[in-house]
Parts: C-alpha cells; sequence; structure tokens
C-alpha cells in the first residue's frame, strides 16, 4: 500500500462539514431516514465495513469520517487506509462501529463522497504514473463539479497531481476570448500589470508559436500552450529556453500524456482527471 505524499493536505474540517452537511441535508430531507427508523428496532448496533471492490487511488476517508461523525458522534471510526493510498480490489477502507440506524443513514451520502474523489485520485495517478521520470507535473483545471472544487482538488493531490488555480481570485489567466476582447497580448497584459498586486502570477493562453515569441516579450510568469503538436510544443520548449514556465493544455489523455511530458514542458493540465473520472466502486458492509 503506498500513501502520497504530505503535499495532498487535507482541507481544514471546517470546509469539509458545510459540504458535507448539505449533502446529507439533501438525503434526509423533510422526514430523515424512514426506512432505518421503522425497520431497525431501537438501541440495536452494528459493525460495518468500507470495502474498495476494485483497485484505485483512495481520497474521500476525510468526507466519509466527517459524514458519519454529523449523522451520529457516537459512532467510532477507525481508518485503515488512508487517503493517498494505492489499493488493491477488496481492501477494507475503515470500520465503523454503532448505532445500525445510523450506519444506513449515512452510508450513501458516505460512499457517494468517496467513491467519486476515489475516482479522480486514481485518474489523476494514471496520468502522474505515466509521466514519471520527467520533470512535467499533473495539474488540474477549474473543470469541476460546482460546490465541490475543494473536495475535487483535493483528490487531485491525493492522486499525486498538483493544483492550478482554485478560482477566477488566486491567479491571472489570460485566454484567447480576454485578447480578442481585449484587442490582443500587448494590451492585456499591460492593463493586468497595471492593476495587479505583486503577488499574484500572470499566466497567457497561446496557440502558436508567434504568440508565444510574443508572450515571452513581455516576461509572463507562465505560458499556457493551448492544444500544440509535440513538434511545436519542443519547439516552444527550446524558444523559452527557461524564461516562463510552461503549461501544456488541450486533448490530454493517458495515451498522450507521455509523449506531451517528453516535450520538455512544465505543467500538463487535465480537465479530465475531475470532469470525467468513473467513480470507484466502494462498499458498506455489515
Amino acid at each position: 500500500m503506498n500513501v502520497t505524499l504530505p503535499f495532498a493536505r487535507p482541507p481544514h474540517g471546517l470546509l469539509v462539514e458545510p459540504i458535507v452537511r448539505r449533502a446529507l441535508e439533501e438525503d434526509l430531507g423533510r422526514a430523515g431516514d424512514v426506512t432505518s427508523d421503522l425497520t431497525i428496532p431501537d438501541g440495536a448496533r452494528g459493525t460495518a465495513r468500507l470495502i474498495a471492490r476494485n483497485g484505485g487511488t483512495i481520497s474521500g476517508i476525510v468526507t466519509t469520517q466527517c459524514t458519519f461523525r454529523l449523522v451520529d458522534p457516537a459512532l467510532t471510526f477507525d481508518v485503515k487506509t488512508p487517503d493517498g493510498s494505492s489499493v488493491q480490489s477488496n481492501t477494507i477502507l475503515a470500520v465503523i462501529e454503532g448505532s445500525s440506524r445510523s450506519l444506513l443513514t449515512g452510508e450513501r451520502v458516505a460512499l457517494n463522497f468517496l467513491g467519486h474523489l476515489s475516482g479522480i485520485a486514481t485518474a489523476t495517478r494514471s496520468l502522474v504514473d505515466a509521466v514519471a521520470g520527467t520533470k512535467a507535473r499533473i495539474v488540474c483545471t477549474r473543470k469541476t463539479t460546482p460546490g465541490l472544487r475543494l473536495l475535487e482538488k483535493y483528490a487531485v493531490r491525493c492522486g499525486g497531481g498538483f493544483n492550478h488555480r482554485f478560482g477566477l481570485d488566486d491567479a491571472v489567466l489570460i485566454k484567447d476570448n480576454h485578447l480578442l476582447a481585449c484587442g490582443g497580448i500587448k494590451p492585456a497584459v499591460e492593463r493586468v500589470r497595471a492593476g495587479l498586486g505583486h503577488m499574484t502570477k500572470i499566466e497567457l493562453e497561446v496557440d502558436s508559436l508567434a504568440q508565444l515569441e510574443e508572450a515571452l516579450a513581455l516576461g509572463v510568469d507562465t505560458i499556457l500552450l493551448d492544444n500544440m503538436t509535440p513538434d511545436d510544443l519542443r519547439r516552444a520548449v527550446a524558444m523559452t529556453n527557461g524564461r516562463a514556465k510552461l503549461e501544456a493544455s488541450g486533448n490530454i489523455t493517458l495515451s498522450t500524456v507521455r509523449a506531451v511530458a517528453e516535450c520538455g514542458v512544465d505543467y500538463i493540465s487535465s480537465g479530465a482527471v475531475t470532469h470525467s473520472a468513473p467513480s470507484l466502486d466502494v462498499a458498506l458492509d455489515f
């Protein structure tokens, strides 16, 4: 069982709890868990195991633990496999003991988070492993599920990837539509610099080597190379010669990511790791 490096950094519980609470409120509705309340005798106790039915990389133990704590603080939650672990099928992730009603009430919300986030971590790990030995870092994007960005970006870290910006406010990314709307690269960069704080980085998207040359002359921090061929990526790396960080983006797949990394770029961004990762099959077994 391999566990990722400390950069996975679980989000603070104060940030996780409101997300989990909303999911529980949605599931409990107006009348609570009528099935469990009516079928299970008051005071009945049980033991349940969280199990990964398929192999993958785990993320979402923190949300699962939060789920059961909010449902019933008296439940005990014993983590067997922490977030960031790469596991084989039928691995026990945690053992939970206490009220049988509470276990069943929290089951679906817990599994929804755990399966979804572990799917993202697993997809990320596949890309990270594919570029091993190169300098390229796999990074995510803002193509996340509304309301779940904090958790989905955590799942990327659990898979060994790194986070791009979290929102519109923590970095500048000048894209093609910005350039069309404001009149080109030079006015865009000049306007940003005139109003930007000194702690905020500037990234500029280009889709040609001519645009890259203009961007390099303006001294931006990072340049996003959008949908370039491997040949153009190699030319871009040679042209840049360390003057800016380079990010490759566009149609990144498991079959293409190694060739992109070998071109010498610093970062490879993928929206698919968050918006298209299949959920990992996880279960709660009594």
